[in-house]
Parts: C-alpha cells; structure tokens; sequence
C-alpha cells in the first residue's frame, strides 16, 4: 500500500537521506530548569538509530539502557540531533566520552528524567538535489499549498522496518502463528501492525477526498456504497480534506477529543487550524468514531491487545523555510512538524506523486 495525494503536479528532484542531506532535531517540550538530579545531554548523531546511540552511551557510562531516558527515536540516515538523559552521578563518566558517530554538545540539569513523548516536535532541513528552473517553480507553488493546507500524517517507511515487513509479524502475533516471549517486543510489532492498518484508512479517505473534487456526492456515494445523504454538504467544505458525520476531531495541536456532531460546521475551525480530524490506531480503551465515519473506520479495525489511540490525520507544516542554489541546482527546505510525524509525508506531497 502506498498513500495517494491531493496535488495533480509531479516534481522530479533528488533526496539522498544521508547526515549530509537530511538533518532533524528535537524542540523540546519545556525549557530544562538547569537544576536537579539529572543530567540532559544534548546529543548529535549520525548512521546509528537511537536505540544503538543508547546502546554504546550505556556500555560506556555502565548505566542501564532503560535508565536513559529519551523523548523519541530519530532516523539512522539522518544528522539528528535530540535529547536523553541520565542520573547526574555519571557526569564525570561522560566527561572523557568521544565517539566518531555521535558528538555531546551540550549537557544541562534538569529535575526529572525525560519521558517518550516529552517534545513539542521537530525541525527538520532537507536538500533537495537536481532541482532546475521548472522544478523550482513547482515546488515553490507545492510549498504555497502546503503551508495554507497541511499534509496527511501517514506513519512513514522507518516505522515498518529495514524490509518493510514488521507490521506482518505484528499480524501473525495476533493469529497466533508467530511466538515471541519478550513483551517488549510483541508490543512494538503490534504497533506496526496498528500503524500499518492505520495507513490503510487514512489512504481510504484520502480516496474519499479525490472523488468528491472530481464527482458529485451523490455520485460518490453510490460509488463507495454509501447510503443517500451520507455526504450531503461535505464536497462544498474548505478543507481539502473532507470531514463526514461521526469523525472524532481533537483539538490542534494537542487537546480534547470529541465528535464532529456537523461535520460541515467543524470544517470551519479545521480551516482555521483551531482542530483536526484524527484516525484510530485499534487497541483496548479507545474511542471509535461513529455515524459515517466509523463505516470507513471499521474497515481497518482489528481487536488487538494493546492500547489504542487517536492520531491525527492531518497535520500543518510550520515556520517553512526555502532557499534556491541555483548554481548547484539545490532547493534548501527547513519546516517543523509535530511530534510523531515524518518529512516523509511532505516529500511526497511535493514530488505530487498520486499513487496507492
């Protein structure tokens, strides 16, 4: 499955996802207090994930690994640069560290241990190579809509493993015809497998969406089998993407969760960017939407024992920066993007590749 994509363009440009081309780094949650009984290393990183980054700190400093705390797992095929911490007692441990992959440029108290999920989100710096004249004017107007629009937050490449294939085994650990002991790993697979059903609805609505720029809705809803009425007012929304009755919206970018009682009302504060719609990552004590919207949600619904989630299915690129060299044929992009989402998502609204 591949995702499908609102702009008709095609952009040809060439991405290596290399510590030179590729740069990502963490904004933390708060200010650290720079008191306290932790240490918060600010760390950088290159050709190893984090968890082999955690590895060789612990192995050197001789602290366990799950006494490192971290915010979120970075790329191995980036420069990135993020934040761990430990307890303060190994500064002077740290103090001799050297590294060829990975460089402590910066080291600060803080009062706790930093948590999963403890980041506001991240920047990331992408060049994009091979860029002439005509591309460059493509992607100047992708960017334009992007910045008004958002982009779908699709769950990217690195979540699914080196092959691709880790949300299979996540699948056959339900059916019972994989064995795996260690919790920790059962748990991680399975969230592939919920991160991959995932993907399959949000590129079920992003089908939604196309149709009704293309058909009426009541020619949509004899299409996808939907009953009478079912879209009624939905293809006059603002928002490229479409909100149907029973959609669970949250308010962005974090807040309460609650159900979009008149979608086309809701469409207005979704353009406005005040919320989003957001789709279910199957699992124990989770909300599922209702009306119209859980006809598309039950389809990729699965009863899995773990917990689930919402997760927002749309997101807005921020503080986009570009820069064109012209005489390297290079486009220089910088953007943030939330916690949890991949630049995967707006390269490829970018290349305009319209696929599933």
């Amino acid at each position: 499955m591949k995702p499908i994509y609102p702009l008709p363009i095609q952009n040809e440009f060439v991405f290596n996802s290399s510590a030179r081309d590729f740069i990502v780094e963490e904004i933390p949650l708060y200010p650290f207090a720079g008191e306290g009984e932790h240490l918060v290393l600010k760390v950088r990183k290159k050709e190893l994930t984090t968890w082999e980054m955690l590895d060789i700190l612990s192995q050197y400093a001789g602290i366990k690994r799950k006494d490192i705390g971290y915010a979120g797992l970075k790329d191995k095929h980036a420069m990135t640069i993020q934040y761990i911490s430990l307890p303060i007692k190994f500064k002077e441990k740290l103090a001799s560290f050297s590294h060829e992959k990975i460089k402590i440029l910066e080291i600060m108290r803080h009062n706790n241990k930093i948590r999963v999920g403890h980041l506001k989100g991240n920047r990331f710096n992408i060049r994009l190579k091979k860029v002439l004249g005509v591309q460059k004017d493509k992607l100047d107007s992708v960017l334009k809509w992007i910045k008004a629009n958002g982009v779908p937050n699709y769950f990217g490449n690195q979540r699914f493993g080196t092959d691709g294939t880790n949300w299979m085994d996540g699948k056959k650990l339900l059916s019972g015809e994989l064995k795996i002991r260690d919790p920790k790993t059962r748990e991680f697979l399975m969230g592939s497998y919920q991160s991959y059903l995932f993907n399959l609805w949000l590129a079920k609505r992003m089908e939604l969406n196309l149709l009704l720029e293309k058909f009426s809705e009541t020619e949509v809803e004899q299409l996808l089998k939907l009953s009478s009425g079912a879209l009624k007012g939905v293809k006059t929304q603002p928002n490229f993407f479409k909100l149907v009755e029973g959609d669970l919206m949250m308010h962005y970018p974090y807040g309460r969760l609650f159900e979009a009682e008149e979608p086309n009302k809701e469409a207005e504060r979704f353009k406005d960017k005040d919320i989003a719609p957001t789709g279910l990552l199957p699992g124990i004590k989770t909300k599922r939407a209702s009306g119209v919207a859980q006809i598309f949600e039950e389809q990729f619904d699965e009863e899995i024992k773990i917990f689930g989630a919402r997760r927002y299915a749309w997101i807005q690129v921020t503080e986009i920066e570009k820069n064109y060299v012209e005489e390297k044929a290079h486009y220089e992009l910088s953007f943030v993007l939330p916690k949890g989402s991949y630049a995967t998502n707006v390269l490829d609204v970018l290349r305009g590749t319209n696929q599933i």
